[in-house]
């Protein structure tokens, strides 16, 4: 096979990301990250503080998830091949599947721990807690003031799914000079626990919400932005389409779309400027450029019953007319 058939065979479409931005990113918060986790890990252990250890604990998976999305990224930009003819794209979203379960899992661990605390509550040295959670606080509004930009810029599941991790650090961080003011003017220990648990719900709430999204483009679900209904009905209104069957929907990766669909033509129509304008009407309403059309003769290609009902139903409305 010559190098032009090989790349007709699956590179018709750039099935690529290069996500420049996404990249610098994800290395300036990584970088980041790993430098303020240390330091919280050791201050988490000075001070006995659960909000702190949690909140340590968060930013562990926070670097494990920041490295997992650059690998991502960067198996994002590799082009299609004779085994892989979407690319690596679909990796993006494996990974924030696995970055929001990290997410879930950390979560109930911060609340086990949570109650074993406000069981048997244990001192904690409160000003080495507010000095840490102060640093992180300052940490983490940069680290997500970065993320939000490049999401407005670039979208990316796993730049989303890094954004939520540090909202919920950012959060943590609150919560956790909160419980140290608060602890220090009562007295009660069990403020810690209290602030890690509000904290964990908020981080788990964040991480169901990567889950079900990266589930749903892994099911192969229409996107939500979609009305299957809707293009089904305009693929309908191209002049030569008489019926639109077997439609498929479904994203590679968070803004790579693909459609399939077979339709029923008037054999009076030239095919070729029937796929066009159904080409263009999905790229220019809807954004998919990725479609595939089968042009479909209801006599040659009745699908079953389907095709019998289709003729008989056009029969009935061409009498109905006479």
């Amino acid at each position: 096979m010559s190098a032009f058939e090989q790349e007709y065979d699956f590179h018709h479409l750039h099935h690529v990301k290069e996500q420049s931005k996404s990249k610098r990113t994800l290395w300036i918060t990584l970088l980041l990250t790993l430098f303020f986790t240390l330091v919280e890990i050791i201050g988490g252990l000075m001070s006995n503080s659960l909000a702190l250890l949690s909140d340590s604990a968060h930013m562990i998976s926070d670097v494990l998830a920041l490295g997992l999305s650059m690998v991502a990224i960067y198996l994002a930009t590799r082009p299609p091949n004779a085994r892989f003819t979407f690319g690596f794209l679909r990796f993006e979203i494996i990974a924030s599947f696995l970055n929001g379960l990290a997410l879930a899992i950390i979560a109930l661990g911060i609340f086990i721990e949570g109650i074993r605390r406000f069981i048997h509550p244990e001192a904690i040295d409160f000003k080495l807690m507010l000095v840490i959670a102060s640093i992180g606080l300052i940490v983490n509004v940069v680290l997500t003031v970065v993320l939000s930009r490049s999401m407005k810029e670039e979208e990316n599941l796993n730049v989303q799914s890094a954004l939520w991790h540090f909202i919920g650090d950012l959060l943590s961080s609150v919560g956790v000079i909160i419980s140290a003011v608060l602890i220090y003017f009562t007295g009660l220990l069990w403020f810690d626990p209290l602030i890690s648990i509000v904290v964990g719900g908020i981080i788990f709430t964040g991480g169901a919400r990567i889950i079900k999204e990266s589930y749903m483009i892994l099911m192969e679900s229409v996107p939500e932005r979609f009305n299957l209904d809707e293009i089904r009905s305009d693929i309908g209104q191209v002049e030569g389409v008489e019926d639109v069957h077997e439609m498929h929907l479904w994203a590679i990766s968070s803004d790579h779309y693909s459609l399939t669909a077979h339709v029923f033509i008037n054999e009076q129509i030239q095919p070729f400027c029937i796929i066009l304008a159904i080409n263009e009407m999905l790229k220019g309403k809807y954004g998919i450029e990725h479609s595939t059309i089968q042009m479909e003769h209801a006599n040659i290609h009745p699908h079953g019953e389907y095709g019998k009902e289709f003729l008989k139903h056009r029969e009935e409305e061409k009498a109905r007319l006479e």
